[in-house]
């Protein structure tokens, strides 16, 4: 896959230059090997922060990112809203990496970029006279989505809240606010609203707590068994409960019940279910590491196995996945929609498809900045080098088990 580089405006902030960035320049070199499985990671990490993150830290992301939709006569629309999805759910999917202590040099470095870069992204997208400042609830409903993505990676990166001056924690807060008047419909948009309003616990700040028990009560009501939800009272054949719907109910649940230990019996309940949609994520990653391109928002590519990572980076896999296997799999994911030809537009930008450039697979709400929840996938890198998940030798997954001829245990239903 060609090499590209995006790093420019390499002072901005101070920030020393990568000059050869040993993560991008070593990509097309690395196998699946465990020493190397780390490196091809941060590549994607790279090549898909790189462009948003240095854009938007010299307040042009809105001058330089493209807006591609399904059809051209979408992106007028679409570009109301694209600006926020591209950084909202890219930092959500980075934002563990941001927050790890235990770093080598070399990836030090590229942390202490990125997390200057973020703030200064943070400080542009909130202050109403920048040129990147964002539409937080001004116009249409799509902000409470990605609103709830940036401040899912405020959760998951507490550093990065605590690195910004109180002026902009303020402008923050006033921009998640405007969320509030956004009215989610019944479906897993009622997670969106309950992830900003679990972000104001996590800060102490004044919230509402029915908008919390409301999504939770109604996720229980949905519940079609065997570790699946509905989005919505009707069940879609999709990768929603993988791309919000059992992220969102752990980490709001682990908040919350905190504050209140009266949803601790239902965190232990959803937890089960949580357990049982990890291991039918991972038997989904074929051998290849393909896996079915089947329901809507397909063209979120990695960010498909959002719960899947999500439950590693938490240390919560069930007892008989070991993490390695689950890093093995992972890893030919990436590696699968990253040997596509096209998947990144010339100046290093995501273009809409799964496998290359599929603009066809897209749905009318799709536009460049919705790509960016493929990150998801990347939360593990929230792990040190040290943790099994990273350091266990490499293991099969059980798609590339089963179908080399290991005789494993039945799968059964919860």
């Amino acid at each position: 896959m060609k090499r590209r580089r995006f790093i420019q405006n390499a002072g901005l902030l101070g920030i020393a230059p990568l000059v050869t960035s040993s993560f991008v320049a070593e990509a097309s070199e690395i196998n699946l090997s465990k020493g190397n499985t780390r490196k091809l990671w941060l590549s994607y990490l790279e090549k898909l922060a790189d462009p948003v993150l240095t854009a938007l830290a010299s307040d042009q992301l809105k001058e330089k990112m493209p807006v591609e939709a399904k059809e051209p006569s979408l992106v007028s629309e679409r570009a109301k809203y694209t600006h926020l999805e591209a950084f909202g759910r890219l930092l959500a999917g980075i934002a563990p990496f941001l927050q790890l202590e235990q770093l080598n040099a070399s990836e030090k470095q590229l942390q202490t970029k990125y997390f200057k870069l973020a703030l200064k992204g943070i400080e542009n997208t909130t202050n109403p006279v920048a040129k990147d400042y964002m539409n937080w609830g001004d116009e249409g409903g799509q902000p409470l989505v990605d609103a709830s993505f940036f401040a899912y990676a405020l959760i998951r990166c507490p550093k990065l809240w605590a690195g910004l001056d109180k002026k902009i924690q303020k402008n923050v807060i006033t921009c998640l606010l405007k969320t509030r008047k956004i009215k989610p419909g019944e479906n897993n948009w009622l997670l969106f609203a309950a992830m900003i309003e679990a972000f104001f616990i996590s800060i102490n700040e004044p919230f509402e707590i029915t908008k919390i028990d409301y999504a939770i009560s109604k996720h229980q009501e949905w519940y079609k068994g065997d570790g699946m939800y509905g989005d919505g009272a009707e069940f879609h054949w999709d990768y929603y409960n993988s791309f919000v719907i059992h992220p969102y109910l752990y980490d709001v649940l682990k908040i919350v019940s905190v504050k209140n230990a009266a949803f601790e019996t239902i965190r232990q309940r959803v937890l089960k279910h949580n357990l049982r949609y990890t291991i039918i994520q991972e038997r989904l990653i074929a051998a290849d590491g393909s896996y079915p391109p089947i329901g809507r928002s397909i063209t979120y590519r990695t960010g498909a196995f959002h719960h899947l990572a999500n439950m590693a980076y938490h240390h919560q896999l069930p007892e008989h996945l070991n993490p390695a296997q689950v890093r093995c799999a992972l890893t030919a994911v990436i590696k699968k929609v990253t040997d596509a030809k096209d998947v990144f537009d010339n100046n290093g930008w995501l273009r809409i498809g799964l496998y290359g450039h599929q603009p066809s697979l897209a749905e009318v709400y799709i536009s460049t900045g919705s790509l960016y929840l493929c990150s998801a996938i990347l939360l593990p890198l929230g792990l040190p080098e040290s943790d099994p998940f990273w350091s266990a030798p490499d293991e099969d997954w059980t798609a590339k088990k089963v179908w080399n001829g290991v005789d494993l245990p039945a799968d059964h239903s919860v």
